[in-house]
């Protein structure tokens, strides 16, 4: 195992752009809590949970092998009001960590009952995400070794060798042949080449013939990689993976993943499906670019390196868990299905096999991070066993006029830029100045609390309005350089304040 890299020079990796880091398990906790940061606003705690959770499981790696399957993971329930930043905290943690990441609602699970998609789905879409997730980092290393490939099949077509031997050499004449040789009596046809020491020595007319396809073969190559040769026609032969048929054979709900997956089974078996079409050099390098990679892949590693890394770096984030707690007790209607889907969560949570399409999966070392707003109902209202599962609670704390107005300007993905980033592209520039921001604030916040407060996501509507006419008019605008203070702010939004017409607002 190579030597892990230096604190700073991975966090100089980190400023080059959010691509997924596999290593961040290895920094520290405060590390993780600071790279967070640059993305979302406040939650401290919430923070410190899951970067002690993502160390853990770089601590878990360095413990003794006899003990290392018993250091189970401590999941996590986030409490909090909607649009305080519970999802987004998962979702960046996951993209940073580069680990398979998935989203459910357990709400939906009492939408279908005891019928319907069970909850095992959850973990066979991880496993879906992971295999997408290993083969796209595959592609990417095996892409330069497919492009050239790909370049090579371009060449064949645009110089096809429908002529060979002594045809090729008729082609063209030689440069230089002895005299007489080339009568009409007949000859030899031969090539006389003379080397840089003086001496001349005969050469083979297909072996000239075949130095002449060398060298215009080289020129198409110079000419391809110039891109000279983009909109010429070439005919490719394209082999069709997958049959309409396959799209109405999918498993009923509550029975994917077999243990044997017959569909692929079943595509071996028919003959494959060749068609043939005349498309121009870009799209031809794309296809074959694409073939080239299906073949260097290997997709029994990228399998095997996918669930191991559900088994032991998956996430899955259950969100709207506060929907599926009701009161104990004898009951009926609605709440028994509730309860049903809790337990039905139990063993996923607390360590079981699940049968994908791929293989078996244990679930002992995913961690699970639960969150809901828990507004009617309270953690204690899940079934005991349920709750032992989840030890580690963090309250996410409502958003102020004080947090928007750092929403909007600390994070790197802040929306000013967003929008600063949209006006560019139409050759403007937009600036808020800090008064206007804490105008926007204020309204956000105001209109959160005399309607429902949906956190963050509210200034995504205030922006949308304030920034409506100017992204409407902006091809024709009669200025280039757009500002917006907090009397500009004002004016925008003065009938939505006064009025109190906050139906626009409502998501």
């Amino acid at each position: 195992m190579s030597e892990p890299k230096p604190i700073e020079e991975r966090l100089e990796e980190i400023d080059q752009g959010p691509e997924p880091l596999p290593w961040l398990e290895e920094l520290p906790p405060k590390q993780i809590v600071a790279e967070l940061d640059r993305y979302i606003v406040g939650q401290h705690e919430a923070k410190k949970a899951v970067a002690i959770a993502i160390r853990n499981r770089w601590r878990r790696a360095q413990a003794p092998e006899e003990i290392r399957d018993e250091i189970l993971p401590n999941n996590i329930i986030m409490i909090g009001p909607t649009g305080v930043g519970k999802t987004e905290i998962a979702r960046r943690l996951a993209r940073l960590a580069g680990a398979p990441f998935v989203k459910v609602e357990a709400s939906k699970f009492t939408e279908v009952g005891y019928v319907g998609r069970d909850v095992e789905s959850m973990v066979r879409d991880l496993v879906d995400v992971a295999v997408n997730m290993v083969r796209g980092e595959r592609e990417d290393e095996l892409y330069p070794e497919a492009e050239q490939r790909a370049e090579e099949r371009l060449l064949d077509l645009l110089l096809p060798s429908t002529v060979e031997g002594g045809d090729a050499a008729s082609e063209e004449p030689p440069a230089q042949t002895a005299e007489g040789s080339g009568s009409k009596e007949g000859g030899s046809r031969s090539l006389f080449v003379v080397s840089p020491k003086g001496e001349v020595r005969a050469q083979p007319a297909a072996d000239a013939a075949t130095e002449r396809r060398r060298r215009t073969r080289e020129k198409l190559r110079q000419m391809l990689r110039e891109g000279k040769l983009e909109d010429r026609q070439v005919e490719v032969e394209i082999t069709q993976q997958n049959f309409p048929l396959f799209e109405f054979m999918q498993p009923p709900p509550g029975m994917e993943g077999p243990d044997f997956n017959w569909m692929e089974w079943f595509q071996e078996m028919l003959p494959k499906r060749k068609k043939r079409r005349t498309v121009r050099v870009s799209e031809a390098r794309r296809i074959l670019i694409d073939e080239e990679l299906r073949k260097l892949v290997d997709m029994d590693e990228v399998v095997n390196e996918a669930l191991d890394r559900v088994e032991n770096h998956g996430i899955i984030f259950i969100d709207e868990l506060d929907k599926i707690a009701g009161e104990r007790g004898p009951s009926v209607g609605p709440d028994v299905s509730r309860e049903g889907v809790q337990r039905d969560l139990l063993p996923i949570v607390e360590g079981s096999t699940v049968q994908t399409r791929y293989g078996y999966v244990r679930t002992d070392h995913i961690l699970f991070i639960a969150a809901g707003a828990f507004h009617v109902s309270k953690p204690s209202d899940l079934i005991p066993e349920l709750q032992g599962r989840f030890p580690i609670r963090v309250e996410l704390s409502p958003l102020t006029k004080e947090d928007f107005v750092r929403i909007m300007t600390e994070p790197e993905n802040a929306l000013t830029k967003q929008y600063a980033a949209l006006v560019a592209a139409e050759g403007a520039t937009l600036e808020f100045t800090p008064d206007g921001i804490e105008e926007i604030a204020r309204i956000a916040a105001l209109v959160n609390e005399r309607l429902e407060n949906i956190g963050a996501r509210r200034l995504h509507t205030v922006m949308t309005t304030l920034l409506e006419d100017v992204l409407y008019e902006l091809p024709d605008y009669p200025t280039k350089h757009i500002v917006f203070d907090a009397e500009t702010v004002r004016q925008k939004l003065m009938r939505i304040v006064e009025d109190e017409d906050l139906r626009k607002y409502i998501l």
